[in-house]
Formats: structure tokens, sequence, C-alpha cells
């Protein structure tokens, strides 16, 4: 009917970070930054592991309150200086908006929600996603810059109780809801949400996700989730997704599927977008 207005399905879209918006462990950036081996925090982090002191991906959380040396050396002003440091995956910022407004009647609002503290994703993704959509471990910290407390670890359930607060804010049910993770620290969260008829991505092959996720999908490009929710939220088939896809300028170039969606995304402007992706994504000069 002429003049009707069109009812906007509202979504909400959560992302984990490390791993899944990253090719890089926050920790793992954190620790060399500051002088310490890879090898040593990845030591020290499995032993928490094994003896199940804290929520799977609360580590470095742990690490930089009770760890002397990391205590010692690890201060407010390294957290962003390790943003900087971390390589993104290929169009996040392009992700953000395309499930904003890419697809008609639906609105899918997109936040990430991290075990890494706020200030290390905050800086990654400066100018990609705002700080408010960001959600990571909240410290406190002493006059020095040093780490004082934790007031909230995004671990385990953790995430659970992010997802919870705002899909209360969004008023919106769960089976409205999609998580996207890549591992160990995102059962909980995704657990929860199966049991509620939300939807679950793993971007990821490790078996501990992918035998929970509802549907897994391996790439280096962020835009890569987009399809398992068109497919499954919005209904669409093959060619409707590629015919977006090109009215973004981009074209899925190779698209296989078993167990899991593999996909290459490739610009049609690939000398322009490629200087936009390296400016977005290099280190912040020294």
């Amino acid at each position: 009917m002429q003049g009707a207005t069109q009812i906007i399905k509202q979504y909400l879209v959560a992302s984990d970070f490390d791993q899944t918006l990253s090719f890089h462990d926050s920790g793992v950036v954190l620790s060399e930054l500051v002088g310490i081996a890879s090898k040593e925090f990845e030591r020290k982090t499995a032993i928490l592991s094994a003896q199940n002191l804290v929520q799977q991906g609360g580590e470095l959380a742990y690490l930089l309150l009770h760890d002397r040396e990391f205590r010692a050396r690890v201060r407010k002003d390294h957290f962003r200086k390790a943003g900087k440091n971390i390589r993104l995956k290929k169009n996040i910022k392009r992700l953000h908006e395309m499930l904003a407004s890419a697809v008609d009647g639906y609105r899918f609002e997109f936040h990430v929600i991290s075990a890494a503290p706020q200030e290390i994703v905050e800086s990654a993704l400066e100018g990609i996603i705002a700080p408010g959509h960001i959600h990571g471990t909240l410290l406190e910290y002493d006059d020095a810059g040093g780490i004082a407390g934790l007031i909230r670890v995004n671990a385990g359930y953790g995430k659970v109780a992010v997802l919870d607060d705002l899909q209360a804010a969004l008023r919106i049910g769960s089976h409205r809801i999609v998580y996207i993770g890549d591992g160990s620290s995102d059962l909980h969260v995704m657990l929860h949400l199966n049991q509620r008829e939300g939807f679950t991505v793993a971007v990821s092959q490790a078996r501990s996700v992918t035998q929970i996720a509802k549907r897994t999908v391996l790439s280096d490009d962020a835009l890569s989730v987009l399809v398992p929710i068109l497919e499954e939220i919005v209904g669409w088939g093959r060619p409707q997704i590629r015919a977006l896809f090109e009215a973004q300028g981009l074209v899925i170039q190779d698209w296989d599927r078993a167990h899991a969606d593999w996909l290459t995304i490739r610009s049609m402007q690939p000398v322009r977008d490629a200087a936009l992706e390296e400016s977005a994504s290099s280190p912040a000069s020294s």
C-alpha cells in the first residue's frame, strides 16, 4: 500500500575480537611490546587454563593483576600501542556499515565483546567501530598508570552477561541475536544463545566451537560472516548474496562449502581499496 511504513526487523550482532576480527591474540602482542616473550605468555596462560583458575579468555586479565612480571612492566599507555600493532581482518568497517543498512527491512546493530582490555580493542578499531559499541575488560589504574584492579572481565560467562545487557537495552528477543566467535572463550555465550533460538557463527576450525556453532565460515575477510546471516536469517540464496556484494563493489571469488564456508573476497577496484585497507590496518608510526 502506497505510503505504508516499512517494518524494520532489528537484530543484535555481537562479535568476539581476538582472532575473530583480528589475526593476533592481544595478550601475545602486549607481551612482546613490553619485552615478555610470547612463548612465556603462552606458557603462563596454559598453566592457568589447566588449573581452571580463571574462565577461558580471562588469562590475560589475571596475569595483569596477579603476575609479578606483568604488573611490573605493563602500564596503561601500553594498551593503546598494542592495539595499533594488531593486524585486523579486512573490511570490518564495511561489515559494520552493511549490517546497519544494506538489507532492506533489516537492521543489524554491531557490537564487539572481548576479554581483551577495553583500551586495546578501542585502539585497534579506532575509526572503525565506535567506543560505545566495544565492550572489553575494564581495568582500574593507579597514579603511575599501573594495574590497580579489575572492574569487569568479559570472558566466559562474562560475555553472556554483556550480551544480556545489550539485549535488554535494545528490547529484542534472543531469536534476534547473532554471535560470532572463534574459540573456547565463546562457548558459554554460544550455548546460551543456541538454547534461546539465537544464531551462532564460528570463524575458526577449532572443534570445540564448530561443534556448537550453527554455522562455520572461514575467510581472511570480516565480510564473510554476512553470508550465513543472509542465508539463515534473511533467507537469501547465492545469486542475491553475490548481487549484494557486487553492488558494494566486491565479488565473492571463491565459495566452497563442505562442513564450512570458505570464501575469498576481492575488490572490483583493487588498487584503490588495497591502499585504503593498508592505511586502516597498519600500525601507528612511532
